[in-house]
Formats: C-alpha cells, sequence, structure tokens
C-alpha cells in the first residue's frame, strides 16, 4: 500500500521563547547577586531587598508566561513591563548616590527580558513602544542623563526593535513555506493516485479499446466508449486530481507545517526480500536473473520497486508486443539495489516521452520515475531505436533500508 503524508506542526519560534525564560532566570540571579556584593553601598538596603525577592519570585512564578505566544497574554506584558519600571525608578529610593556613578538599576540587565518579549509577541512596533517607555524610565531615574546614559537607551531601543523586525519576516516566511509544502504534499498525493489509476483503470480502459477495435461489431463501438473515457480520464489526471488545502496559520505560535512520510504498515515491520515480489514476473518471455541471497529492502521501497518493475513490464508488452522478450536483473551491492529491465522492442523514437507526458500518458513519469523518487531512488531510461529499451531503478541502500 503506498504512505500516506501526515502533517506536522511545529514553531520556529520556540527556541526564541525557550532562550528568553533562560535569560529572565540568568539575569534575575545576575540583579540579586549585584545586591549581595554591593549591599554596603545602599542607603535604604530594605527597599533594594524588598524589590529583588520580588523581582525573583515574580520571574520564577511567570516562567509559564513566556513558554510560548499564547502564554504570553498582553495583560501579562503590561504587568511585566510594571515591574521593571517600577525597578529602575526605586534605584534612587535604595541608592542615591552610588547608582548615579555606575548607572545600574535595581533590575539591571533584567529589564531588557521584558522588552524583549513584546519583540518576540508582537514584532517590531510592540518592541518600540516598550523600548521607549524604558528610556523614558532611565532617564528620569537619573535626573541628569549622560552619554552613557543614552548609549544605553538607544542601544536596547535599536536591539529590540531589530529583534521585533526579525520575527515579523520569520512569520512572513514561515506562511510561505507552509503554503509550499501544502502545495508539494497535495502534489505528491495527486502523483500517487495518478500512478494507482495508470496501473489499475486505464490499462484496463487501453486494452478495452484495443480488443473492441479488433473484435469489430458492437464490441468496436464498446472499444470507442473505452477509448473516449480513457482520453478523459488521463487529462483529468494530467490536469490534477487534488486540489492543494488551505493552510491554516496558527497566528498564536507562527507555526510551520512539516511533511513527514507515513508508512501504513507498522514502522517496525520485517524487511521484505525484493525476489519474492518480482518472481510472478518471470516467465516465457521474462528472464529474471537475482543474487542467491534475499535482497532485503524496507517493505514499502520493495513494493514501490517491484510494482515500478511492473510498469515498466507492462510498456514492454503494449509497445513492444507480446512476442518481445524482457529481462530482469537484480544487483545488490552495499551502497544501492539497482534492478535493470532490458527488452529487445523497437525502442523509443526521441522526443516520444515528451509528447506522451504532454498527451497525458504518464506510464514513465509516474508509475517508474515517480515511484522510485518517493522511496528516495533514481529511474534512468535508455532506449536507442531499433535496439530496444533499457530501464534502470536505483534506491541507495540508506532509503532502502535492510
Amino acid at each position: 500500500m503506498a504512505k500516506r503524508e501526515r502533517v506536522v506542526r511545529m514553531s520556529v519560534e520556540l527556541p526564541l521563547w525557550r532562550a528568553l525564560t533562560a535569560y529572565r532566570v540568568l539575569t534575575m540571579g545576575y540583579a540579586v547577586l549585584l545586591c549581595v556584593f554591593g549591599w554596603d553601598r545602599f542607603e535604604r538596603l530594605w527597599v533594594a531587598v524588598a524589590f529583588l525577592a520580588f523581582l525573583a519570585v515574580w520571574t520564577l512564578a511567570t516562567l509559564p508566561k513566556v513558554a510560548n505566544a499564547a502564554s504570553c497574554t498582553k495583560r501579562f506584558l503590561v504587568a511585566d513591563l510594571t515591574v521593571a519600571l517600577v525597578g529602575i525608578l526605586l534605584t534612587p529610593l535604595a541608592d542615591a548616590h552610588a547608582q548615579q556613578m555606575d548607572g545600574t538599576t535595581l533590575p539591571s540587565i533584567w529589564t531588557a527580558g521584558s522588552v524583549l518579549a513584546y519583540a518576540i509577541k508582537g514584532g517590531w512596533r510592540w518592541a518600540g513602544f516598550a523600548s521607549s517607555l524604558v528610556a523614558v524610565a532611565n532617564i528620569i531615574e537619573r535626573g541628569e542623563p549622560s552619554r552613557d546614559t543614552f548609549h544605553n537607551v538607544l542601544l536596547v531601543w535599536v536591539a529590540s526593535i531589530a529583534i521585533g523586525y526579525v520575527v515579523e519576516v520569520a512569520r512572513g516566511s514561515e506562511r510561505t513555506l507552509a503554503r509550499a509544502l501544502e502545495i508539494e504534499a497535495a502534489t505528491r498525493e495527486r502523483e500517487r493516485l495518478a500512478r494507482d489509476i495508470h496501473d489499475g483503470v486505464l490499462q484496463v480502459l487501453a486494452m478495452v479499446q484495443r480488443r473492441g477495435t479488433a473484435l469489430g461489431g458492437e464490441a468496436a463501438d464498446l472499444g470507442r466508449m473505452a477509448g473516449e473515457q480513457e482520453v478523459a480520464l488521463r487529462t483529468l489526471v494530467a490536469g490534477g486530481l487534488v486540489p492543494a488545502s488551505r493552510v491554516s496559520e496558527d497566528e498564536t505560535q507562527g507555526a510551520v507545517v512539516r511533511l513527514v512520510d507515513e508508512p501504513d504498515e507498522p514502522a517496525a515491520a520485517a524487511p521484505c526480500d525484493l525476489r519474492t515480489l518480482l518472481a510472478p514476473h518471470a516467465g516465457s518471455r521474462v528472464t529474471l536473473s537475482e543474487p542467491g541471497a534475499p535482497v532485503l529492502l524496507a517493505p514499502q521501497a520493495a513494493k514501490e520497486l517491484a510494482a515500478a518493475v511492473g510498469a515498466a513490464l507492462d510498456n514492454v508488452r503494449r509497445h513492444a508486443g507480446d512476442e518481445a522478450r524482457a529481462w530482469i536483473l537484480v544487483e545488490d551491492w552495499p551502497g544501492e539495489v539497482i534492478v535493470t529491465v532490458r527488452d529487445d522492442g523497437p525502442g523509443i523514437p526521441e522526443g516520444r516521452l515528451a509528447q506522451a507526458e504532454g498527451e497525458g500518458r504518464l506510464g514513465v513519469a509516474l508509475s517508474i520515475r515517480g515511484r522510485l523518487r518517493d522511496i528516495g531512488g533514481t529511474a534512468e531510461l535508455i532506449s536507442v531505436p531499433g535496439q530496444g529499451t533499457e530501464v534502470e531503478l536505483k534506491v541507495p541502500r540508506g532509503k532502502a533500508g535492510r
């Protein structure tokens, strides 16, 4: 059975939230250590101790709030920024002289975490708003701001806006990528359905048309209708069976869609011997040459490879005639498995394959190359008019499994 594709939602913003969580904890510890090692410079030590104790509790209690965009609500952002602003404005009350000398505030660089939360949540506009409030609070706290004060304020303002802009660009890229992956999934599903139709319904319709034309009478009318339906179905297959589904966007997570191949059989299924799947093709007109030891492949890879071989033999019977001979050679190399299908038919004229695809005849494009592409392999077709056709199917060992 063909493998299905499912979509797994993942957020590229999640690492940013994790980094912010770690930043808040580390900078909270840094602010506490500054107080511990510089306690003798505070005129009102109790103010610093009270605020830093609250800051530590607030930081640890609100860690779940900065775990992702959904948890980081606007109400929390306002409260968190308020804590930072209050800490800045309380600095002169705790230390009226020493703080004027080195410019360090009670929350220290913890304040940048609040601004970064705005940037990650809402982009550069939110970051500009939050950093502007922090800048005003720092200027008020210093009373007579120095060049260093303006330097630090400008640094936080520019950095936060830049991060917010990058986040917005990343979200736009995620939406574009998600759309592209959805289209790819729909295209691959369409190709799988087209292969199934080609290997079944279209083959039957083509056979009915040929036999009906050969028998004549009412059978000829039946063959003509079968031919018309074959053309209509080929047109539908070539035009697309499965429309691209609409991408659902996760506005809170900035999620992106990732495609995952999910085989219908259990993931732990035992390897399959390719020889057992190819053995039914052997007959009076088809010679099968295979190694003496089992050729073990992952079940899905073995089935697709065997189906591609069957499609190649169908092409031999259809285009070279029932009397044509074919040879199947199986080679089991350490790095790859190679299956070659060769016939003694008239060969394929140059440009015929491209013409057939344009007419909706997708046997080689879908039933052979498409199958190999889905399992990470390649298919190469070599044909010389009057000297037959050779199809070489390769599956890398890393893709096929053992």
